[in-house]
């Protein structure tokens, strides 16, 4: 009975400490995940569940005072991270840019550690669902993906003058990282000599070379990113 009432009382006083120090660190703990915040907030996550549970003997503020190391590590790494942009840099790393004037960045996109799937999930998140709209598309260090869109792209102008749009419909990727989409292929009832003969290409070694390969339906025309 002793070890749950013991357990009881940690556990709220864990709960406790957990608010306080997410208080001093702020929002961004939760709002702005980076990578170090991630390490941070796991090892503290982690000690307060080891302090919760522990039976022993030992003395429950020594998991407090892990636990405000931590704390206090954040908070002077955010301080010299404002006053030294290089070690901003090394711990937090930079944002990288992951499509430039409408084109993928390959080696950029391999330096994230994304591929194109990765990137066409990114995109739709932030609600476009097509390459050819994204002018610039930046790769955040929380994860995020910012796209400034083309200015044709770029939402409401229609809706603002009143012009009737057509319907609109997903893209059919027919090529991913040098792979084909059989299923959109089967999808359009087309088959792999047409995809060669659209996109000029005499082999699949050839494949290796495409990043993203879109077909549009409606103007009959296949847009191709390569990698570089």
């Amino acid at each position: 009975m002793d070890k749950v009432l013991n357990v009881l009382l940690t556990s709220i006083l864990s709960v406790f400490v957990l608010f306080i120090i997410a208080k001093i660190l702020g929002k961004k703990q939760v709002a702005q995940l980076e990578f170090i915040d991630y390490i941070i907030g796991i090892s503290i996550g982690s000690i307060a569940a080891e302090m919760s549970t522990d039976t022993s003997q030992e003395p429950f503020y020594y998991y407090i005072i892990a636990m405000a190391i931590y704390m206090i590590f954040d908070i002077l790494l955010n301080f010299l991270s404002q006053s030294t942009p290089k070690l901003k840099h090394f711990f937090k790393g930079r944002p990288l840019t992951i499509i430039y004037e409408g084109k993928i960045d390959y080696k950029t996109l391999k330096k994230a550690r994304l591929d194109v799937n990765d990137l066409l999930a990114l995109a739709r998140s932030e609600g476009y669902f097509e390459i050819k709209d994204i002018a610039y598309a930046v790769f955040e260090n929380n994860g995020k993906l910012s796209i400034l869109p083309k200015g044709n792209a770029r939402p409401t102008i229609a809706e603002d003058l009143n012009i009737k749009t057509k319907q609109s419909s997903l893209p059919v990727h027919l090529i991913v990282d040098g792979v084909i989409s059989k299923s959109s292929l089967t999808k359009l009832q087309k088959d792999k000599t047409w995809l060669f003969k659209k996109i000029n290409i005499n082999n699949k070694k050839e494949l290796k070379n495409i990043l993203l390969a879109t077909y549009d339906v409606e103007n009959d025309e296949i847009e191709i990113s390569r990698k570089k």
